[in-house]
């Protein structure tokens, strides 16, 4: 009889997942970037935008965690980032909108709603979208360069299971 694990677990998040043309642009601040800060690029089809990290979850609870998020509606948007900022505590730079629009934030308000509904524990802290571009860079307090704005057209959200060196989507989800 071999050995099965009871509870084996994904770690999972839901994010906004750009498609490759908008990855392409974003991933192109990289280059000058790390040029700046060092660091280790971020691959670029691994990078997203997260709403909602849910973190280790029995793989038993997949489905009904895609049944909570098929229970959202949200507007689609359009999600500009013209800003890179670096974070000194955990060594990333990341690109960032200036301005969040507020069909994201009413996104990630009824996603929250729902997980806790259905009793689903997640990260709780206050939401600021941002996509990592680099890790372990180094910086100042001062301003990084101006870079060109990239555009994402956010028409669906995902979740997302983290593997080793890759993300793979389980589930998309629809905006109207």
């Amino acid at each position: 009889m071999s050995y099965q694990p009871e509870n084996l677990t994904a770690k999972v998040f839901f994010a906004l997942w750009p498609n490759a043309a908008e990855r392409n642009h974003l991933a192109a601040w990289q280059t000058p970037l790390k040029a700046l800060c060092g660091g280790r690029a971020m691959l670029g089809e691994m990078l997203h935008n997260t709403l909602v990290f849910i973190g280790n979850l029995e793989q038993s609870r997949l489905e009904a965690l895609q049944l909570a998020a098929q229970e959202v509606s949200g507007e689609s948007f359009e999600l500009r980032f013209d800003e890179a900022h670096y974070w000194g505590h955990n060594r990333i730079v990341y690109a960032a909108p200036s301005r969040i629009p507020q069909q994201l934030t009413q996104l990630v308000n009824a996603l929250e709603q729902r997980l806790s509904m259905h009793r689903f524990k997640f990260e709780t802290r206050g939401y600021k979208p941002h996509v990592t571009l680099l890790r372990n860079a180094h910086w100042t307090e001062e301003p990084l360069p101006v870079m060109p704005p990239v555009c994402w057209q956010a028409g669906d959200f995902a979740l997302v299971q983290s593997l080793r060196e890759q993300y793979r989507v389980l589930a998309k989800f629809q905006l109207i």
